[in-house]
């Protein structure tokens, strides 16, 4: 992938929505990375919101093509996207972010950048997908309806570029998207920056609360828990309690 056309949006709803257009009427090209300055209608996973300050954070949405690819690699590509994002923290702090299955990166227990992807698919071919970031950088100031936010500059004192950093997590997904095809080791990656792993967490299915010990992630994306037995959840099956 070479990302060629980097366009840069004063205001938009939401990035993916902005970019899945350009997918839907033909007008999109492989690569393409589409920045916002400020986010009306942000959406993260579960139809959750995405809050942003205008022109303080990464808001961002690349467009792939996928054809070449089998449907079962999109969990690979939710992968390299969450080690993406830590890798470009990790270029500018010591301190240690995890990925908070199945694709948020958290400091501690606070999140720093959440990630949505959404596929276009016609028959059993994938065709392409939005690979949307949303990744705090210069905030301070979030509102109180979030939980636990936090940003880079609260981690390191330090003050950013948010267009420079959006083009360097453009630059590293790039980079990174080879590893499609080394699966296994995107994996072991993966788990090894598990938020809580081989840690008890609580979780919410279906209106009732468990305990469990997190233990791994599968290939296909489910969250392994030992709760007694070893029981694997897809994506929306189960909530983090925090």
């Amino acid at each position: 992938m070479i990302i060629e056309r980097f366009i840069e949006l004063l205001r938009v709803d939401s990035t993916n929505n902005y970019a899945m257009q350009q997918v839907q009427s033909g007008n999109a090209m492989h690569g393409d990375a589409y920045f916002a300055f400020e986010q009306t209608a942000g959406r993260g996973q579960m139809e959750k919101q995405w809050s942003s300050a205008s022109g303080e954070n990464i808001i961002l949405s690349v467009i792939l093509n996928t054809s070449t690819l089998q449907l079962q690699q999109q969990f690979a590509l939710n992968m390299i996207a969450a080690l993406s994002v830590i890798e470009l923290f990790n270029n500018y702090t010591t301190e240690k972010f995890k990925i908070k299955w199945p694709n948020d990166i958290y400091w501690r227990d606070r999140k720093a950048a959440g990630i949505l992807i959404e596929n276009v698919i016609r028959g059993k071919s994938w065709q392409f997908a939005v690979a949307g970031f949303g990744v705090n950088i210069n905030q301070t100031d979030f509102p109180g309806s979030l939980k636990n936010p936090v940003s880079l500059k609260q981690v390191t004192g330090a003050t950013y570029d948010p267009v420079l950093m959006a083009k360097e997590l453009c630059r590293l997904l790039e980079k990174n998207l080879h590893l499609l095809h080394h699966a296994d080791d995107v994996l072991n990656k993966y788990n090894t920056i598990l938020y809580r792993k081989d840690e008890q967490a609580t979780f919410r299915q279906k209106g009732m609360t468990f305990t469990g010990i997190v233990k791994s992630v599968t290939n296909d994306g489910k969250l392994v828990v030992q709760d007694g037995s070893e029981k694997t959840f897809l994506s929306g099956e189960i909530e983090w309690v925090l």
